[in-house]
Parts: structure tokens; sequence; C-alpha cells
């Protein structure tokens, strides 16, 4: 008798929305740096800027006073991709779409803001509706730019935000397990569905205690699959991935030493261990936003250092679990957006749900392969033009042709 074939392993859920279509929201205490930050980011050339119809400001209102911005800002940012690059050096399309991470600035955090103190609520309500967070912190010193809390102090800017999500996060979780309570008291059946009620309220309450007695932010506990599916239905703050971005002098970036960075790396190790932390300058990259190509890089010379954009855009679309894979031709190279894990026929349906709908196959080389070839001809003679089907899982710079039935 053959032996039996183990059981197919479920796919790990991810915390946040099922979309390729995600956004990062800029968030932090007040004159930190966040709409200087915007706009450098959205001033590099490299995007498409969007502003809402209900905010007659300028894009990303920088001043020297808390709450300079108040409806939020959105814009596309390009993300940068050599292989990209090298794929239009090497088809010469006619259209070049590269992959895009969308940004928003949001107003500014103060003590309180889980009770509606400062913009607290609408501050709150604007980072519910992103799927990630640039977290901005302050470690530079300058007498003409007022800090909210008095005095510089990393630490207890990013303890201050925390504290924050934290406190909105549990009142929105008691209050949907006050709900499920309410409509699971006359629970006492074996059906399905009173089993499932149930597991529901022993879920929310333990990430309830994850917030409250554990004292830990909710992406860091450890959650399996049906957990997940409550935790996304939650849309809790704190299960949202943070990049810590640190806002330095522009002396302290090029000489990459300042006093508050290790002990800021410290209370992340301490406080939430593996998030990223990146160094940058928004004195620098504003400076550096409006220039291009060798202007630019002579300027990144003479200031000793090189923009941080490209690492932070790139770290913000990885946090977000996202991909990307290419379609390439003479008429347009692209990349497009899909999530970590997410198989042939889904991928085929970003570009039309036809694709999706009536798939049949992929035609799919890496671009590892198609660097190390040349040509697509060269590859599909080495045997590495490979097709795949519906089990296929998408890998970060997959080249894909998809067929479709009629």
């Amino acid at each position: 008798m053959p032996p039996k074939k183990a059981p197919a392993q479920e796919k790990k859920a991810l915390l946040g929305r099922p979309s390729n279509n995600l956004k990062i929201g800029i968030v932090g205490l007040p004159n930190v740096g966040k709409s200087s930050f915007f706009n450098a980011l959205s001033n590099t050339g490299q995007s498409w800027i969007s502003i809402p119809q209900r905010c007659p400001i300028d894009l990303g209102k920088a001043a020297n006073f808390p709450y300079a911005t108040i409806n939020p800002e959105e814009a596309r940012i390009m993300v940068p991709d050599a292989r990209f690059d090298w794929l239009c050096d090497l088809y010469k399309p006619a259209s070049k779409v590269p992959a895009a991470l969308t940004c928003i600035d949001i107003a500014g955090l103060t003590a309180g803001a889980s009770t509606g103190a400062g913009l607290g609520n609408a501050f709150l309500s604007h980072v519910r509706a992103v799927d990630g967070i640039f977290q901005v912190v302050r470690a530079f010193d300058d007498a003409e730019v007022i800090h909210v809390e008095g005095d510089v102090n990393p630490l207890r800017d990013m303890e201050i935000i925390q504290t924050e999500l934290r406190l909105k996060d549990i009142e929105w979780v008691e209050k949907a397990l006050e709900n499920l309570k309410k409509s699971g008291r006359s629970l006492g059946s074996n059906s399905l569905a009173d089993k499932a009620k149930k597991e529901e309220i022993a879920i929310t309450e333990r990430i309830l205690a994850v917030l409250t007695e554990e004292g830990r932010d909710v992406r860091k506990a450890e959650w399996n699959n049906k957990e997940i599916d409550v935790v996304n239905g939650l849309m809790l703050l704190t299960a949202k991935p943070v990049t810590y971005l640190v806002n330095l002098s522009e002396r302290d970036f090029v000489r990459k030493k300042n006093k508050w960075l290790p002990k800021i790396k410290g209370w992340i190790d301490e406080n939430n261990p593996g998030d990223p932390l990146i160094p940058f300058s928004v004195a620098l990259e504003e400076r550096l936003a409006p220039l291009e190509g060798q202007e630019k890089k002579d300027e990144e010379t003479k200031a000793g250092a090189e923009s941080a954009l490209p690492k932070i855009i790139t770290a913000g679309y990885k946090s977000l679990e996202l991909i990307r894979y290419f379609t390439c031709g003479p008429d347009e190279v692209r990349a497009w957006t899909i999530r970590n894990g997410t198989k042939a026929p889904q991928a085929a349906g970003v570009i039309h749900s036809d694709f999706e709908n009536k798939f049949v196959c992929g035609e799919i080389m890496s671009y590892e392969d198609l660097k190390e070839h040349g040509s697509e001809a060269a590859v599909k003679a080495a045997g590495k033009l490979r097709q795949q089907g519906k089990p296929y899982v998408m890998i970060d710079g997959d080249i894909a042709y998809w067929k479709a039935g009629q």
C-alpha cells in the first residue's frame, strides 16, 4: 500500500488588507520633519501626485508650528529598481511603467490623541486607513524649529506614539469584544455558527491580552490564520508594519554619528524587535530632491553622503509584503505590484480580470536568467523558460507572459 501523501502545508496569511494597492502613512509628532520629508519624496521627479479635493492647500504643508498638516496628502512614488532599469535598456520600450509606493502625509500626533487631544481622532482615523507606517523621529537640535514637547527626546516621542496607538487599539478591541459578547449571550448549541462565534470571542480576548497584559503591539505576536482573519477585521493600528526614520541634522547624517541613534536602536530592539531603522536627513533630502542626473551626483559628492530616499522607499514597499513581476516587450516594460505569496492566476489578474478567470498558464523566466543569457531566445535555448500553472507562487523579479482562454 503506497504511503499517504503528507497534507499540503497551509499558506500563511498576512496581516493587513488583502490588496495589491496598499498605502503607507508618514506618522510622527508635530515638527519632526514629516511634511518636509513628504515634499522631498514627491519632489524627486519620480512621483505622481494626487491632492484630495477637500484640501485646498499646498502639497505637504511644512511650517514651524503644530498641525500645519490637517488633511492627509497623497503621492505615488516610483520604487527604485536596478532590474527595471536594466530591462528598459534591453527592450528599449516605447512606455516604461515602474512599481510605485503610495505615501500619505498625516497630521502630527500628540500625547492624549487616543482621547481626542489635538487632532487625535482625525489623526488616528487617517492612520487606520493606511496599511503601513513610516514613523519619523526627530533627533536634531534646532532652536528655530519648536518641539511640541519642549525639547528633543526621540525615546519619549516614540513612547508617546506607541502608547497612543495601543490605547486606541485597546479601546476598539474592548468595544468589539463587548459587542461580540452581547450577541453571543444565547450561545449554547454546538452548531457551527455558535462554535465560530465562541472562537471569535476567544481570539478577540487574546488580542486584548497581547495589548494589555503582555504590553506588545499586535504585529509582534504570533497568530495562526484564523486569528489573523479576526485581527485583520479589527483594522488595528499596532498591527501595521512600522519603519522608523530618524531625522538627523545634515552634519550628523554625513558623519554617521548622533548621540540618540544607539538609544533609539536599543528602544526598538526592546519594544519592537525586528522593525527597520533608517537614519536620514530631511535638510539634505530637500536640497537634493529637485536635482537630477549628474547634477545630483555632484551635490551628493560635495555633501559627502548619498540620498537615503531610495533605501526608505524600498524598505516601505518591502514592509507591506509587496513584490513585483515584469512584463516586457518593445511596446512596454512594466512592473506589476503583487503581495508576497500570490499565485500565478491572481498575479495575471492584476493586469486584467479575464487573465485570472480564463487562466491557462504562464511562461515564466527569472530576471537573473535573462540577465545571464542576454535574450529571451537564449533563455529558452538554455531550457530556463518555464511553463507554470495555477499552483505556481510568483517570485519577486519573475518575467511573465500569460496565456488565457477565450
